[in-house]
């Protein structure tokens, strides 16, 4: 239960409706226990017209609204039909008020939870949102979605139903227990005798379903990701001919949740033989003990009858006691689950407090930084000086796995480094507000990510406002994707499938370097986003950028080296360290590694040209 703390924040938050529909919950149940007392008299006073009848030593205990209800019906003389006919009447109505009352009861609390489970939702869905990029590479989506919809989902169960129903059954039995104490305090020992047996059963089934629970909310969670990874990697599966394979895993997965399950719902199949067999004794108690009091003392017969009208409105209390616990349960072993996630500070968030609008220089210093990843311990910087002035053009090149692109995620603060500093205007990155940081940074990332949108509002994407169509163009048109969206069956307003399927690798990467473009940075980074293009479209992107980046500070990460570019400056980088530095000739007057990557590139390009000349 302690981590269901947690969602008292909400309780308070809508506290009227919460409050509100407990009111309505105590009146209901107030109104529900008068009907067996109102019973009890018609029973006792159709006994009175029986020949021989005794008449009553004692006055029945009853609740105050009762006795006046009792003292104006003897006062009016009704005859016995009347009298049997005004009581039903008056049971009746009691019955449609509970009714009335236990509408409102879910109209209050039941909405209540619906509105605490937005809440719930966006809340984690804002966390998420915080967490940084270490985060998600050691945490699965699927996991994620798991904790966002089952997991809030069973929340919500404790926040609307399962303390609906708690609230319904404490004063309900609360309710019984006092009218039956007040009648008849031996009586009642006799008929609640077996309620202990049944505590101490709800409490060992309980046990045993916290842990089933926790089990099955993990299985489900990694069911999710087998199955999200499949629909992501479908073409993969398919060019590979797995679907097999893949079935197979996803079946063992599936087994394993089916067989926890199972074995959960037979756990709580006991329950409710349970409820039953000991509600059953409890009447059958009443009906033996209050039938020897009767043949003593036949005024008891109402008694008897009144008490067994409580039992049976106790069974569904009594019985909802397992099915509320269980309730109670999963919520907290999914409260559990989120607060796991919910409780994970990000690493990377401001440091202090600084204005959002403030502008970031072009000019940018590394400073003897080091970074090593933190989920796999590989070194991917190590002791990195370097310094762009505002408006140059950097070119950085290297071997795969040399730190090109972490040199990239340092910039924009998806990571800090271990060691040394990165500074922008000579102010410290961590100096700096996020959000302002990254609005001015544009970053095409190697990775291209294309959203299940149109294509203008995925080349927008990174805007406040809505762009008009005619800066999406203009983006387009430096990025040389402008044609062909054109010839795209509705142009700008084209949808794009998930991830950007229906899209060639060259057109998504095309189109996520128009949506850094229209952001108009102060700085921009490429990370070896050409690598899907042909040559001649390459040298028109390139072309087009030389124009869109001259007063911009800008770096470009490529395995590649772009001859048509003029680059103030070109690093080399082996296994996380600078090791050649300077412009395109001063490099190739070194003779060192850029120089004989430039000579097997110029290579590559005579050999492609003989080829298509053949």
């Amino acid at each position: 239960m302690k981590h269901l703390s947690a969602v008292n924040k909400y309780f308070w938050k809508y506290r009227y409706r919460f409050f509100l529909g407990i009111f309505f919950v105590l009146l209901s149940n107030y109104f529900a226990v008068l009907a067996p007392q109102i019973t009890g008299y018609v029973v006792n006073a159709v006994q009175q017209q029986l020949p021989g009848a005794k008449t009553p030593t004692a006055r029945p205990v009853n609740d105050g609204l009762v006795n006046t209800f009792i003292h104006w019906v003897n006062g009016a003389n009704f005859s016995f039909t009347g009298l049997v006919a005004i009581c039903s009447i008056t049971i009746l109505l009691l019955a449609v008020l509970r009714g009335v009352l236990m509408f409102f009861m879910r109209q209050t609390i039941i909405v209540m939870s619906r509105h605490i489970e937005y809440d719930q939702k966006n809340e984690i869905f804002r966390h998420y949102q915080l967490l940084d990029t270490s985060f998600y590479k050691t945490h699965s989506t699927g996991d994620l979605m798991s904790r966002m919809t089952e997991d809030v989902s069973r929340v919500r169960m404790y926040t609307g139903p399962a303390v609906m129903y708690l609230i319904n059954l404490i004063s309900l039995i609360g309710f019984c227990v006092v009218s039956m104490l007040r009648k008849d305090a031996m009586l009642t020992l006799y008929v609640l005798a077996p309620l202990p047996i049944l505590a101490i059963t709800i409490y060992w089934v309980n046990s045993i379903i916290n842990r089933k629970s926790e089990k099955i909310q993990a299985l489900l969670a990694s069911l999710t990701t087998n199955a999200q990874e499949s629909y992501s990697g479908i073409r993969v599966i398919k060019s590979f001919v797995q679907e097999k394979a893949m079935m197979g895993f996803f079946q063992k997965n599936s087994e394993s949740y089916k067989k926890n399950a199972i074995g959960l719902a037979k756990v709580e199949a006991i329950y409710f033989p349970s409820m039953a067999l000991m509600i059953g004794i409890s009447t059958l108690v009443t009906i033996f003990m209050g039938g020897m009091q009767a043949l003593e003392d036949p005024t008891k017969v109402g008694l008897v009858v009144e008490f067994v009208i409580y039992i049976n409105m106790l069974t569904f209390p009594v019985s909802a006691i397992g099915w509320t616990a269980s309730m109670i349960q999963r919520a907290a072993a999914s409260q559990k689950r989120l607060n796991e996630f919910l409780d994970t500070e990000p690493q990377i968030k401001n440091e202090v407090i600084a204005v959002d609008e403030e502008k970031v220089s072009g000019d940018i210093h590394f400073d003897n930084v080091s970074f090593t990843y933190p989920h796999t311990g590989i070194q991917a910087i190590q002791d990195f000086s370097l310094t762009i002035r505002k408006g140059q053009k950097v070119l950085v090149i290297g071997k795969t796995g040399s730190g090109k692109s972490t040199l990239a995620q340092l910039l924009l603060r998806f990571y800090d480094p271990v060691a040394g500093e990165i500074t922008i205007g000579n102010k410290p990155l961590k100096e700096l507000p996020l959000r302002s940081l990254r609005e001015q940074i544009s970053y095409v990332q190697q990775d291209v990510f294309l959203f299940s949108d149109s294509v203008k509002d995925n080349i927008s994407f990174g805007l406040q406002e809505p762009a008009a169509l005619e800066m999406v163009e203009e983006a387009a048109v430096f990025a040389s994707v402008h044609r062909e969206i054109q010839g795209f069956s509705k142009g700008y307003d084209t949808m794009i499938g998930e991830r950007g399927v229906t899209l060639s690798g060259g057109q998504k990467q095309r189109i996520s370097i128009a949506r850094a473009l229209i952001k108009n940075p102060e700085i921009i980074v490429f990370d070896d986003c050409l690598s899907a293009v042909d040559a001649k479209t390459e040298f028109e992107i390139i072309s087009n950028l030389y124009r869109f980046l001259h007063d911009k500070t800008a770096i470009i990460i490529t395995h590649r080296i772009f001859s048509s570019f003029k680059f103030d400056k070109i690093i080399v980088l082996e296994n996380g360290s600078l090791i050649e530095s300077g412009t395109h000739e001063e490099l190739m007057a070194r003779n060192g590694y850029y120089t004989e990557l430039y000579r097997l590139q110029l290579t590559d390009m005579k050999e492609a040209g003989h080829k298509e000349e053949a």
